[in-house]
């Protein structure tokens, strides 16, 4: 029996060690998905990892205006957004997970399911990049995806040249502009839906359709390339997919497997093992959590200049962190961040830009000499000041060289300064009922009772440098006058969403005028000369400039691809003023109110909360927010191998059918 013991104990304590699965990929910038899973996957969930990421969520949700009315959506949107947060958190809450990652997913899912680019959770720890060899656009692999893959992965392309089977090995290049006829066996319009269910970001579900493809952008340094969410992914959770394709000049089909290849993101920290990727990425930094402005070892100098957590996942470029504190801002968020790959040189415009663009910002005049464009990637840019002043001058010289009529192209705009969006309206349209004193929406805040006990301490006097967000000096009413600096003015107004009591703001007016550039005293372009495009990837900020041009204005708008018979809609996710956990959280330490039994607890792990902190009131329906009400494309503009992310050619076609002549103009979406 003791012999037997000697033996039982000296197997356990000599027993091989598993092996580290991060530590098998350290030093690597290219792994396998499965290496990546059994990294991100070999830490077990802690209960007090997850009980306190349950907590927080759930108590910052009581500041995202959505959460009752995403129960439910009305129409348009009723079969695109159904998912009751609390209830699939307290579902999450209870459930056991083998490790952290699949927890981490778990609550992800949940989040993208409201179809909500402003709402969601990340976390640092696992949000990450993932790569294939190629993008499709449509049923065609992208007819420049060699060139990409070339440019952007050249160290890996021989990974994928010797993974094509046979006669097809070593000819990646071959495959540009195939036609695919299946995707793991099925129809390529089953992987778009199925996509279009789990990507999130918009509620139209034609617009998450086309987030499945490669696209364009003005970046603020370039003109840059999306590959689109059939080539990138957040998460290492596909190994890889089979294709059946046809390959330009070929008649016959190929069937083959291509895998797929992981690397870790920009945001990611070295590591050498399992240890140190837990340290280095997925705990609470000193940025993950909110601060107290007026606790005596805090510069609140020093903090307004340095970048907020939330910047990683904005899809806008790198701003200045001083501006995006002080300027109210509306900008999604996604796990894969903005797009930093070139777009291939023979698909940029040739065509001279003026000399007023700036950034993200782009002023083109066609060769006809009467279409002016505004090509705009982002409503955000490094230096507020001049991207506003450069907008001005810009439009001036378009003019100024005869252009009568204006593209504006905000393909892929995730969003950005709201009051740069307000000035551009201005600015085009001149000043009317509608442009002055307010260009965009009015808004209204939730009102919940630990939003309610911050105003009632800022009015106390727990706000003197006058920096919080719930201080009534930073708004106005609905008549457009400042609230006093001691209002009340988040007295609750009581209403009833999808069966659940809520509570939001009265209505808040003007936050933008006056400006602080000097507007023109006429509009520079007729509405009827105006036509907005995008691939319908057009948020926030964009979204409420889009949709007050087209319904105050009756600016037409178009959408650059989609599927026949599928409506398209122009924008998607308002919103009035998106923000996060963090800053939400500096409100509640910055008024004492950390101990409050409503008040979220600091996160633990390396995480980010993203909320719609204000909705925009409607303007077709101005008792109702215009998230939930429709804004249909007037037009629907097929792709063509010549125009697939080609924007001069897109451009171009659109001058030569005529902004005026509607019989001969466009395709009208279904």
């Amino acid at each position: 029996m003791r012999a037997g013991l000697i033996l039982w104990l000296t197997s356990w304590l000599f027993a091989p060690v598993p092996p580290d699965p991060c530590a098998a990929i350290t030093g690597k910038k290219w792994v396998l998905p499965r290496e990546a899973r059994a990294c991100m996957a070999a830490h077990p969930l802690e209960p007090s990892i997850q009980s306190n990421i349950i907590e927080v969520v759930n108590k910052t949700l009581a500041f995202h205006t959505s959460t009752n009315y995403q129960i439910q959506a009305p129409s348009p949107f009723e079969k695109d957004v159904h998912m009751d947060l609390h209830a699939a958190l307290a579902r999450i809450s209870a459930q056991s997970y083998s490790s952290e990652f699949e927890f981490h997913l778990d609550i992800y899912r949940a989040f993208k399911g409201v179809n909500d680019g402003h709402c969601g959770v990340y976390n640092y720890c696992y949000d990450f990049l993932i790569t294939a060899s190629d993008g499709t656009q449509n049923v065609h692999i992208a007819p420049e995806a060699f060139d990409v893959a070339s440019s952007e992965f050249k160290d890996a392309l021989d990974f994928w040249q010797d993974a094509l089977p046979g006669h097809l090995k070593g000819q990646l290049s071959s495959l540009s502009g195939a036609k695919v006829f299946l995707i793991d066996g099925s129809d390529p319009f089953v992987a778009v839906n199925e996509n279009a269910k789990s990507t999130g970001s918009y509620q139209s579900f034609a617009t998450r359709q086309n987030s499945f493809f490669a696209s364009y952008i003005r970046g603020s340094d370039g003109w840059q390339y999306s590959m689109g969410n059939f080539a990138l992914k957040a998460h290492p959770i596909v190994d890889s997919v089979e294709l059946t394709v046809q390959r330009v000049n070929s008649s016959s089909n190929d069937t083959f497997t291509i895998p797929f290849y992981s690397r870790f993101g920009a945001a990611s920290k070295n590591f050498t093992d399992l240890a140190s990727y837990r340290k280095n990425n997925c705990l609470a930094t000193n940025k993950t959590n909110g601060v107290d402005l007026y606790d005596s070892n805090v510069n609140i100098q020093a903090y307004q200049e340095f970048p907020a957590p939330i910047a990683y996942f904005q899809q806008q470029p790198s701003v200045d962190p001083r501006e995006a504190r002080l300027q109210p801002i509306n900008v999604i968020l996604d796990a894969v961040p903005l797009s930093d790959i070139d777009l291939p040189e023979h698909l940029q415009p040739s065509l001279p830009a003026s000399n007023q663009s700036y950034s993200v910002a782009q002023f083109y005049l066609l060769n006809d000499n009467v279409t002016g464009v505004l090509a705009l990637g982002s409503f955000s840019a490094k230096n507020f000041s001049a991207f506003g002043e450069s907008l001005l001058n810009g439009l001036l010289d378009l003019k100024a060289s005869g252009a009568k009529q204006l593209i504006v192209d905000v393909t892929n705009n995730g969003g950005g300064y709201i009051c740069i969006a307000h000035w551009l309206h201005r600015i085009i349209i001149g000043p009317k009922r509608s442009t002055v004193p307010q260009a965009g929406l009015d808004t209204t805040t939730r009102a919940g009772p630990l939003a309610q006990l911050i105003v009632e301490e800022i009015i106390s006097g727990s706000d003197p440098d006058e920096v919080l967000l719930y201080n009534p000096i930073q708004w106005s009413n609905a008549s457009h006058h400042p609230f006093p600096a001691q209002s009340a003015w988040l007295k609750p107004v009581e209403v009833t969403i999808n069966g659940h009591r809520d509570a939001f703001s009265q209505r808040l007016g003007q936050e933008c005028q006056p400006f602080s550039w000097d507007a023109p005293d006429v509009g520079l372009f007729d509405p009827k000369d105006i036509l907005i495009i995008s691939n319908g990837r057009c948020a926030s900020s964009c979204s409420l400039f889009s949709i007050t041009m087209a319904k105050s204005e009756g600016v037409k708008t178009a959408v650059i691809g989609g599927r026949h018979g599928v409506q398209q809609e122009y924008c998607g996710t308002v919103g009035g003023q998106s923000t996060d956990f963090s800053s939400i959280d500096t409100e509640v330490k910055s008024t004492k109110l950390k101990n409050h039994s409503l008040a979220p607890p600091d996160f633990f792990t390396n995480s980010l909360q993203g909320i719609t902190w204000r909705l925009g009131y409607g303007i077709d329906n101005p008792e109702e927010p215009e998230e939930w009400q429709p804004h249909p494309a007037d037009y629907n503009i097929p792709l063509s191998f010549e125009t697939t992310n080609n924007p001069v050619a897109i451009w171009e076609n659109l001058a030569l059918r005529g902004f005026r002549s509607e019989a001969i103009f466009l395709v009208q979406s279904a």
